[in-house]
C-alpha cells in the first residue's frame, strides 16, 4: 500500500522541499496524474465535444460525459443528468440563485443562511432577496462554530423558501449538520442548497443520504484544475428551471422569435464546454479514491492536532472554533496578539511558508467573532508532520521579528 510519502512524490511542486504549503482551503496542489490527464486530452482528443460527427469530436464527447458520470458517482447522485459542469462553487450557487431563486422566492418569503458562509453563498441570496422583496435570515453558531438544533429550528419556518448552508466552514472548519438541517427544512417546504467547497475534498459526500436539493463544489480545492466545478441538482427541480446562460449547445431548436432548450444537463451548459478540465476533475476524483477518505481524514486529524497543540503553547495566539482538533477539517484559524495577520503571513513567506491572511471571503463571520481579519493554516493529506514543526518553529519567532521580543 502506498504511503503518504509515496503520494507526495506525485506532486512535482513539492520536489525541492523548499516551500511549506498550508493554504489548501483556498486551493490544493495537483498531482502529475491530473496534469497528464488534461495534457493528454488536448494532445489526443482536441475537438469540440457534443457537436462533431468525426472521431475526435465523438471521443471528446465520450471523455466529457464519462467525467460527468465519475462526478455523479463521487457525490452519490442518482443520475448523471443531475450533474452540471460549471467553473466553480461560486458559479454553481449563482446558477441556483438566478434560475431557481428568482422564480421561486416572492415578497415576504425568507431565505435562511448562516453567518459563517463564504461570500459566494451570501451575495447571490442578497441579490434574490433584494430583487424579490424577500428577507435574509441568519443562523448564528456558538463559540465553537456549532449551529444548534434549537437555532435552525427557530429560524427555519413556514416562510422559508430556501436554506443555503456551507457543509464545512472555510474559517472555523466545523462540519455543519446538513442532513438534519435538510430534513427539517423539507418539513417546512424549503429547498436546501449545500456549499460543498470545503467538504468534497476531505470527506465522503452522498447527496442522496444528505437529501439536499443542490450541492456545489469546486475542482481546484480537490486537486483538479482551476476553472472546473460541478453542481448537483435534483432532476425534477432542474427540469423546471430556466437556463442560467443561453447560446450555443444548450438549445434543441431555434427560430427567429423563439427557442426550445436541450434536455438535462446540457440546457445549463451553454457554449463550448471545458472538457479538458472536466477530464482533469475526473482524474482528481480517481486519485482521491486511490488515496481513500479514511487515510485523508486520518492524516488531516493528525496534522491538525499537532498544529493546535503547538499553538496552545503560544500564549499570544488565539485559535477560533472548536478546541477539538477532529472538528476542524484540516482548517486552523488564529490571531496573534499585537501582530496583524498580513504581517504574520509576510514574515512566514520570507521563510517560504504559505498561509492565508485576511477575512477569507467571510466578512459577516469576522464581524460576528469580533476579528477584522485572521490567519489560517489549512492542511491536506500530502502535508507532513515535519512541515507542521517547521511552521510552528517559524511562527514562534514572528513577534520577535516584529519587535516584540520573544
Amino acid at each position: 500500500m502506498s504511503s503518504i510519502t509515496d503520494f507526495r512524490r506525485d506532486f512535482d511542486i513539492f520536489g525541492s522541499g523548499e516551500y511549506v504549503y498550508f493554504d489548501n482551503a483556498a486551493t490544493s496542489q495537483r498531482p502529475r496524474q491530473v496534469l497528464d490527464a488534461v495534457s493528454n486530452f488536448y494532445k489526443t482528443t482536441n475537438a469540440n465535444p457534443l457537436r462533431g460527427l468525426y472521431d475526435w469530436s465523438m471521443d471528446a464527447t465520450k471523455e466529457y460525459e464519462d467525467a460527468r458520470k465519475t462526478v455523479a458517482d463521487f457525490v452519490g447522485a442518482v443520475s448523471s443528468e443531475e450533474i452540471i459542469f460549471t467553473r466553480n462553487t461560486t458559479e454553481s450557487i449563482n446558477l441556483v440563485a438566478y434560475s431557481y431563486g428568482l422564480d421561486n422566492v416572492s415578497k415576504g418569503d425568507e431565505i435562511v443562511i448562516s453567518v459563517m458562509e463564504h461570500h459566494s453563498n451570501i451575495l447571490p441570496w442578497q441579490m434574490v432577496a433584494r430583487k424579490n422583496g424577500a428577507k435574509l435570515v441568519y443562523l448564528e453558531p456558538d463559540d465553537e462554530g456549532v449551529i444548534s438544533r434549537q437555532e435552525y429550528e427557530s429560524k427555519i419556518t413556514d416562510r422559508t423558501k430556501i436554506v443555503a448552508i456551507g457543509h464545512v466552514s472555510n474559517v472555523m472548519g466545523i462540519t455543519n449538520p446538513v442532513k438534519e438541517i435538510t430534513s427539517y427544512a423539507h418539513s417546512k417546504g424549503a429547498v436546501v442548497v449545500v456549499d460543498g467547497a470545503q467538504s468534497a475534498p476531505h470527506m465522503k459526500v452522498d447527496v442522496t443520504d444528505i437529501g439536499c436539493d443542490f450541492f456545489a463544489f469546486s475542482g481546484h480545492k480537490m486537486m483538479a484544475p482551476m476553472g472546473i466545478g460541478a453542481l448537483y441538482g435534483r432532476k425534477e427541480l432542474l427540469e423546471n428551471m430556466s437556463p442560467f446562460l443561453t447560446g450555443g449547445e444548450m438549445i434543441e431548436y431555434v427560430t427567429r422569435q423563439d427557442a426550445t432548450y436541450a434536455e438535462l444537463p446540457h440546457k445549463f451548459e451553454a457554449g463550448t464546454v471545458n472538457a479538458g478540465d472536466a477530464v482533469g476533475l475526473a482524474e482528481a476524483i480517481r486519485y482521491i479514491e486511490k488515496v481513500g477518505f479514511d487515510r485523508i481524514e486520518e492524516q488531516e486529524k493528525k496534522l491538525t492536532a499537532l498544529l493546535m497543540d503547538g499553538l496552545s503553547k503560544m500564549p499570544y495566539i488565539k485559535v477560533y472554533g472548536s478546541k477539538d482538533p477532529t472538528k476542524h477539517c484540516g482548517i486552523v484559524t488564529f490571531t496573534m496578539e499585537g501582530v496583524h495577520p498580513h504581517d504574520m503571513a509576510s514574515v512566514l513567506n520570507d521563510d517560504k511558508i504559505c498561509i492565508r491572511a485576511g477575512h477569507h471571503c467571510a466578512q459577516p463571520l469576522m464581524q460576528f467573532i469580533g476579528a477584522g481579519s485572521t490567519a489560517r493554516a489549512s492542511v491536506y493529506f500530502y502535508n507532513t508532520e515535519e512541515e507542521v514543526e517547521r511552521f510552528l518553529d517559524r511562527l514562534s519567532s514572528v513577534r520577535e521579528v516584529m519587535g516584540y521580543g520573544a
